[in-house]
């Protein structure tokens, strides 16, 4: 769509979390690191929390990205998992042969069986779960007696739990004291602020490919940053929005007008400053353009 009339190589602001558009925005990198200070101290679990959008998945990809020899991860994306069903996904991301009829005790016996030949290999294994907070009861209290699988000197298995706020509100409570004792490390994920949403967008913007000048006029920026509070996800709907609507235009530049129009037509952001509704209804040519685009066009939130 927009791409060469802009000059960029590919779209900077899918939703997808490709970990080559990274930004080491200061709490993004601080979990970062907290991530791979825990591992090295190899026990129990590991949490990161924050709201919806402030980019716990890419996080997630990151760190699986980042750790090199000495590390076989496994990754589960999906929290809705009875135990049974959790340990045969840990089981099959180890490369074991997963038996549906097999019952929990042979497969646990299996898994311990594996992590001590990693062990003794060398190899360090780490589990993330992303959308923890979704979890079944009976699944993390899985996961806890799975951290049960140590030898002597250390633990055979680390957890690192991606969550919403919703999952320290579930772990505060009484009957999870034992999972809660075993979380060694955690780290609660921030919004954005106004230098770091502009620093942002304009880093995805190299990485797409731009070489010209400020894409975004700085006030442009400042509306993104209003607009956005700072939550990732939003900063990217916006930013795709608003280069369409000034692509829509022939605008070389995208100005707090386009950004205006693209707050207008997004849930969940807010209202665009110094305007009405009377406003918002007018921009509606606009946004049925901006979703006409994107349904030829293919891109996908």
């Amino acid at each position: 769509m927009y791409e060469q009339f802009y000059g960029l190589r590919e779209t900077p602001f899918s939703l997808t979390p490709d970990t080559e558009f990274f930004y080491g925005y200061r709490a993004h990198q601080e979990a970062l690191n907290v991530l791979l200070v825990a591992l090295k101290s190899r026990e129990g679990f590991i949490k990161v929390t924050g709201e919806v959008g402030t980019g716990k998945t890419l996080i997630c990809r990151k760190l699986l990205n980042t750790l090199g020899q000495g590390f076989v991860t496994a990754y589960v994306p999906n929290p809705y998992l009875d135990p049974q069903a959790l340990r045969r996904a840990l089981a099959a991301e180890l490369g074991l042969a997963v038996d549906p009829a097999e019952d929990a005790h042979a497969l646990t016996s299996r898994i311990y069986r594996r992590l001590i030949e990693l062990a003794g290999a060398g190899q360090q294994v780490v589990l993330c779960l992303d959308e923890a907070q979704a979890l079944p009861d009976e699944s993390l209290e899985a996961l806890r007696l799975l951290t049960n699988l140590e030898t002597e000197k250390t633990k055979l298995l680390q957890v690192v739990l991606f969550g919403q706020p919703e999952l320290d509100e579930r772990l505060a409570e009484t009957r999870f004291r034992q999972l809660r004792q075993r979380i060694t490390f955690a780290y609660r994920l921030t919004p954005m602020d106004r230098e770091g949403v502009g620093e942002y967008v304009r880093h995805r913007l190299l990485v797409a490919g731009h070489q010209g000048g400020g894409l975004f006029h700085d006030r442009a920026l400042r509306a993104v940053y209003e607009a956005s509070q700072g939550i990732p996800r939003l900063i990217n709907v916006l930013s795709h929005k608003s280069l369409m609507a000034a692509f829509g235009q022939g605008a070389r530049q995208v100005d707090t007008a386009h950004v205006r129009q693209a707050a207008a037509d997004t849930e969940g952001a807010a209202a665009p400053p110094g305007r009405g509704r009377s406003w918002l209804y007018a921009s509606a040519a606009v946004a049925a353009f901006t979703v006409g685009a994107w349904l030829v066009g293919g891109w996908v939130a």
